[in-house]
């Protein structure tokens, strides 16, 4: 399908929300996302039940929060899920990386963004896409847990998302867990606020768990969503008719 012209791939976000077109560039803004979706929808049909893991793309290896996301993902392995997240470096990368040294399925969304960022090498599948919202969409559609890493807005955004769709029973009530409790104490001070000016209710604090520790956070999903949801191993069988295929994707380079 033909980029819009004039328009960088990272650029057509900020196209499509400008404002009206004509009716023939609308078109073509809704085809490229249902484009997205439909690859997103192919590449991760068989991934199996995942978790996906949010977190700063800033983080380099050297920092304390890397090896905690390696802890998470390798523990997410452990417990059977396929380990989810926006695809890109820093704790996204660790949560990859965690997966793969446990032997589990990694996969992730990546996004394009005028400053190109590139899937981790730790992916055995991916999809990217150009919109955002495509992405999240992908996010959440095949997960049935939620971590939140410490992160900035980006991670803020997918994290309120998570809690915005179980809230309002757009999906199940999944388990939601931040962990560093540190981290998230202004957080948790201002949804307490929020709770006692009644913009929200008190039972919504009890929709994410706060933690410093990987295996009560494990504990807690394999709780909530292992066993709530009957969860067993397995991934939907691919169709050789539409050329489908369940084993892994080449690596990124």
């Amino acid at each position: 399908m033909p980029t819009l012209p004039g328009a960088s791939a990272a650029a057509t976000d900020r196209i499509l929300l400008e404002g009206p077109h004509s009716r023939r560039k609308e078109l073509w803004l809704v085809l490229r996302a249902v484009r997205d979706f439909i690859a997103g929808f192919r590449v991760l049909h068989f991934v199996g039940p995942c978790v996906t893991v949010f977190g700063s793309a800033r983080f380099t290896e050297e920092h304390p929060y890397y090896a905690l996301g390696r802890e998470v993902g390798r523990g997410l392995s452990a417990i059977g899920f396929t380990v989810m997240t926006g695809g890109g470096p820093g704790l996204m990368e660790a949560a990859n990386r965690g997966a793969r040294d446990a032997g589990g399925a990694s996969v992730g969304c990546n996004i394009e963004l005028p400053k190109e960022q590139a899937p981790n090498r730790y992916l055995d599948r991916w999809v990217s896409s150009r919109y955002f919202f495509v992405r999240k969409v992908l996010l959440f559609k095949y997960s049935y847990a939620f971590v939140a890493l410490p992160g900035g807005l980006g991670t803020l955004d997918e994290l309120s998302e998570a809690l915005v769709l179980i809230q309002t029973g757009k999906i199940a009530n999944f388990p939601v867990v931040l962990i560093g409790t540190d981290y998230w104490r202004p957080l948790q001070d201002l949804l307490e606020h929020l709770a006692r000016e009644k913009t929200i209710d008190r039972k919504d604090l009890d929709l994410l768990l706060v933690t410093d520790h990987v295996s009560e956070a494990l504990e807690y999903i394999r709780r909530h969503a292992v066993e709530a949801f009957g969860l067993k191993p397995g991934r939907p069988k691919p169709s050789t008719w539409l050329g489908e295929r369940a084993g892994r994707q080449r690596t990124p380079a």
